[in-house]
C-alpha cells in the first residue's frame, strides 16, 4: 500500500508550540486512512470513526520521519489495529513508530489493537503525554484458579538485548536507546505490559497509570539515572489464586533488569503485583552469558545506587521489593504490607540502606524459612535501621547457604558472597513471630531495638554470632523529598485502598480483574463438569439454553470475593461432548468452548529408581511392583513443585509420602467415541507417551519443561477406544494434563 500524507489545512507545517497553551497555534489536520502513513510535520490526526488500520509490515501505521514536531489526535479519533472480535493474543503490529528523530512530541492519542501501541528508538528528547492505550496485546493465561500455576505462563525477563520483551509480550509504550525522555499522564489497561524502557537514560516518567496488566507495569532494561515518580503500577500480576498458590510468574509492577543504576523510584503505588518491584542484576552481570566486551568488569556489576523512596509496595504474590545482586541501593520511607512471602528480598546484596520503612503482616504465605519483613541471603554490610515491623512472620532473616551454582559465577568470584557485617539497629518490632533469625551469618550488629509482644527475639544457629552495637543514637533520615523535582501533584498512593489485601487479586483468563468492568473467567474446563465465573453486572448476562445432552446451570458463589455468578456446563448423556455456547453481556459476546469428557481413569503412581529414558522395561516393572492405584474422573494433575502425595489423590497415596521428584504415573481409560477425526493435546513436565488402541500418537519421552504435544487419530465408525498415558517426572516443576477434542465438528 502506498504511503500518504494528507493535510486538510493546505499542507502547511506548524511551528514549534509555545509552552503557554493559550498561545498555541492550531495544528493542521491529517486525515489518516491507510497503513504506512509518514508524518514529517506537526499535525492533528483525524481518524474516521470505526476504521481499522492493520500494520501489515510491522513498521508502524503512523511513522514519524522528522525532528522537532508535535503530533496529536483530534477529539474522538481512535487508532485501531484489529476488529473488536479479535482476541488479544492475536494483536500484531505497531500503532505509531518513531526511529532516529529527536524532539518529537506525541500527545492525546487513543491507540488500541496492536502488539505495541507506541514504539520509539533513538529518539532523544521524546515527549509522550496524555495517551490512552487499551486492548493491545496480552497472552491468554493457562493457570487454573482451582489447582496450580501453569509453567507456560512464566515470563522470561532475562533476555532483551534484541528487543525480546516487546516482540514476545507487547507493550503500550516501548522506548529504546533514548535520553531525556518525558512520559506523563498515560493510561494503559487490558494489556500485558505498560511502559518498556530499554537503554533509556536521564528521563522522567511520572503520573502514569499502568495497572491491571498481566505482565509488567513499567520495565527497565539497562536503564539508568531516570526518575520514576507518582505512577500507579498496581495489579500487574499473573500466577496467583488466593489461598491456593502464590507464584507471581515473574510479573511485577516495576521490573528492573540488567544493570540499572542511579534511578530514583519515588512516591509510586506498586501494589498487588507478582512482585511489587523485581530488580535483578542480569545474566551478563553474573557471567551467566557472554559479556559485551572482554574488558567487562564484574566488580560491583548489577543494579546499583538506586533510590526507592516513599513507595507503597504492598500485597504482592511474592515480594514487595526483590532486589538481588546489588550494591549501594537506598530503600527509605516505603510501605510494605501484606506481601505473601516477604517485604524485601535482598539476596546477594551489599551496602543497602534500609531505613524508615513500615512493614506489616508480611509472610503469611512464605516458603519455609523465607518469610516476613526483610530476607537477605548472602548479603553484607547492609544497614537496617529505624524501621517499624508489626505482625510479620519474621522481622529480619539473614542467612548463608551453599549455592554451588551461584557461588562459582564470575560475579561471585569478583564480589564475594559472604553474609557478614550487617547492622540491625533502632528498629521497632511489635507482635512479630521472630525478631531476628540468623543462619551461618557472622558479625551482625544488633542493638537499640524496641521489641514488644513478640514470640521470640533471637533465633541463631550455632555458627551465627551477633555483636553489640556502640552506635547509641539513630542517624536522622535524609530529607529526600526536598531533593525531588517539583512535578504534578498527582498522588497515586492510596487511590486503591478499597482493594487492599491479596484477596482482591482475582485472575481471569487474560489477567487480573479490574473490579470495574464485567469479567468472564474459566474456573475449571476439564473432566465431566466445566465451571465458569462471571463478575459484575449479573443483570446484563444473557445466553440461550443449550440443546441435546448439554446442561448449563447458573448459581451464585457466595464464598468468593466479588460474589460472582457461576455457570456450570455438564452432560446428561454422552461420555464425550463438545460445546460452543455464546454468552452476551452489555455489547460484548464471549463463547464458552470445551469438551466434556465423562471418563473414569485408572491411575497408578509410583516412585522410580530406574531412569525411564534408559531402561523403559525396568521402569514399567517398578510401576507394576511399587505402584499405588486410584481412580480419577479427569486427567489434570497440576503438581507444581509438589508430587502425588501432596495432591490428595487417595488416602493411601497421601500416606505413602512419595517424594516430590522422580515419580511416575500410568493412566488408562475406555471411551465410547463417534466416528471422525480426533485430537489429544497433552501438557507435560517431564516425559509423556500416549497410545490409542496400542498405537502411540504422542511420544515426548524427554526431560523438558511444561510442553504441549498433540496427537491425532481417526475413527471410521462409532466405537470404544482405549487410551493409555505414561508420564515421568525427574525434578522441579511437574504437570500432566490431557484434553480430547473432535476435529471439524
Amino acid at each position: 500500500m502506498c504511503c500518504r500524507y494528507v493535510l486538510a489545512s493546505l499542507l502547511l507545517a506548524a511551528p514549534i508550540l509555545p509552552q503557554d497553551p493559550s498561545q498555541q497555534i492550531p495544528l493542521p489536520e491529517l486525515l489518516l486512512e491507510a497503513d504506512d502513513t509518514r508524518v514529517d510535520r506537526s499535525c492533528r490526526i483525524v481518524i474516521p470513526q470505526g476504521l481499522v488500520i492493520e500494520d501489515v509490515n510491522d513498521d508502524g501505521v503512523i511513522q514519524i520521519v522528522a525532528d522537532d514536531i508535535r503530533v496529536e489526535f483530534s477529539a474522538g479519533s481512535v487508532l485501531r489495529g484489529a476488529p473488536l472480535t479479535r482476541s488479544w493474543d492475536r494483536m500484531t503490529g505497531i500503532g505509531l513508530r518513531v526511529e532516529g528523530h529527536s524532539g518529537v512530541e506525541i500527545a492525546g492519542m487513543d491507540i488500541r489493537g496492536y502488539r505495541v501501541g507506541i514504539a520509539a528508538e533513538r529518539a532523544p528528547g521524546l515527549l509522550i503525554e496524555d495517551l490512552v492505550l487499551l486492548d493491545n496485546f496480552r497472552q491468554r493465561l493457562h493457570s487454573s484458579p482451582e489447582v496450580a500455576d501453569d509453567g507456560r505462563d512464566w515470563l522470561d525477563p532475562h533476555h532483551n538485548d534484541s528487543g525480546e520483551w516487546a516482540i514476545r509480550y507487547g507493550a503500550g509504550i516501548s522506548i529504546a536507546s533514548s535520553k531525556q525522555v518525558l512520559v506523563r499522564r498515560c493510561l494503559v489497561r487490558r494489556g500485558q505490559n505498560g511502559i518498556l524502557l530499554d537503554r533509556v537514560e536521564d528521563s522522567l516518567i511520572y503520573d502514569n497509570d499502568c495497572s491491571f496488566l498481566s505482565g509488567w507495569g513499567l520495565a527497565l532494561w539497562r536503564s539508568s539515572r531516570n526518575k520514576i515518580m507518582r505512577n500507579a503500577l498496581d495489579f500487574c500480576i499473573r500466577g496467583y489464586s488466593h489461598g491456593v498458590y502464590n507464584r507471581g510468574q515473574d510479573s511485577a509492577g516495576l521490573l528492573m533488569f540488567e544493570q540499572c543504576k542511579a534511578n530514583i523510584i519515588a512516591k509510586n503505588s506498586i501494589t498487588h503485583g507478582g512482585d511489587g518491584v523485581f530488580a535483578f542484576a542480569g545474566r551478563e552481570a553474573l557471567g551467566q552469558k557472554p559479556a559485551a566486551t572482554d574488558a567487562f568488569e564484574y566488580r560491583q556489576a548489577g543494579n546499583a545506587r538506586n533510590l526507592f523512596y516513599d513507595n507503597d509496595c504492598s500485597y504482592a504474590a511474592a515480594h514487595g521489593l526483590e532486589l538481588t545482586f546489588s550494591f549501594g541501593n537506598r530503600i527509605i520511607g516505603n510501605r510494605f504490607s501484606g506481601n505473601a512471602i516477604c517485604g524485601i528480598w535482598g539476596g546477594y546484596s551489599s551496602g543497602m540502606e534500609i531505613r524508615g520503612n513500615r512493614f506489616a503482616e508480611n509472610g503469611d504465605a512464605g516458603y519455609g524459612a523465607e518469610r516476613g519483613g526483610i530476607n537477605i541471603e548472602h548479603g553484607s554490610d547492609n544497614l537496617i535501621s529505624s524501621n517499624q515491623f508489626q505482625g510479620d512472620r519474621c522481622g529480619v532473616f539473614l542467612w548463608w547457604d551453599e549455592d554451588k551454582e551461584l557461588l562459582t559465577t564470575p560475579w561471585a568470584l569478583a564480589n564475594g558472597a559472604a553474609s557478614e557485617g550487617n547492622r540491625v539497629l533502632h528498629n521497632s518490632f511489635v507482635a512479630v513471630d521472630t525478631v531476628l533469625q540468623l543462619r551461618q551469618v557472622q558479625g551482625t550488629e544488633y542493638g537499640f531495638n524496641l521489641v514488644s509482644d513478640c514470640d521470640r527475639e533471637l533465633d541463631l544457629d550455632e555458627s551465627s554470632r551477633i555483636l553489640a552495637s556502640a552506635q547509641e543514637a539513630a542517624r536522622p533520615l535524609p530529607d529526600i523529598a526536598a531533593q525531588l523535582p517539583e512535578i504534578a501533584a498527582a498522588q497515586p498512593r492510596g487511590m486503591r485502598n478499597a482493594l487492599a489485601g491479596r484477596q482482591n487479586i482475582i485472575m481471569g483468563d487474560w489477567g487480573p480483574w479490574d473490579h470495574h468492568e464485567p469479567m468472564l473467567r474459566t474456573l475449571r474446563s476439564r473432566g465431566s463438569e466445566h465451571l465458569y465465573e462471571f463478575y459484575l453486572g449479573e443483570a446484563m448476562l444473557r445466553y440461550s439454553e443449550p440443546e441435546g445432552d448439554l446442561r448449563l446451570q447458573r448459581h451464585h458463589a457466595i464464598d468468593r470475593p466479588g460474589k460472582p455468578v457461576q455457570l456450570r456446563v455438564s452432560s446428561a448423556g454422552s461420555s464425550v461432548l463438545s460445546y460452543d455456547i455464546p454468552i452476551r453481556f452489555a455489547s460484548e459476546t464471549h463463547r464458552l468452548r470445551g469438551t466434556i469428557i465423562s471418563a473414569n481413569w485408572d491411575l497408578r503412581v509410583f516412585a522410580w529408581t530406574v531412569d525411564p529414558r534408559e531402561d523403559y522395561p525396568g521402569w514399567l516393572r517398578e510401576a507394576e511392583e511399587n505402584g499405588l492405584a486410584t481412580r480419577i474422573d479427569h486427567l489434570d494433575l497440576s503438581y507444581g513443585n509438589a508430587g502425588p502425595s501432596q495432591r490428595k489423590l487417595s488416602v493411601e497415596i497421601a500416606n505413602a509420602q512419595l517424594e516430590r521428584d522422580r515419580f511416575g504415573s500410568i493412566a488408562s481409560t475406555s471411551l465410547q467415541l463417534p466416528a471422525g477425526a480426533w485430537q489429544i493435546t497433552t501438557l507435560s513436565d517431564d516425559g509423556i507417551r500416549v497410545s490409542v488402541d496400542d498405537e502411540r500418537i504422542i511420544d515426548n519421552w524427554t526431560w523438558h519443561g511444561p510442553t504441549e504435544d498433540k496427537g491425532r487419530f481417526q475413527l471410521e465408525e462409532d466405537r470404544q477406544v482405549e487410551i493409555r498415558v505414561e508420564h515421568f517426572e525427574i525434578d522441579g516443576y511437574a504437570v500432566l494434563r490431557l484434553d480430547l477434542a473432535r476435529l471439524g465438528g
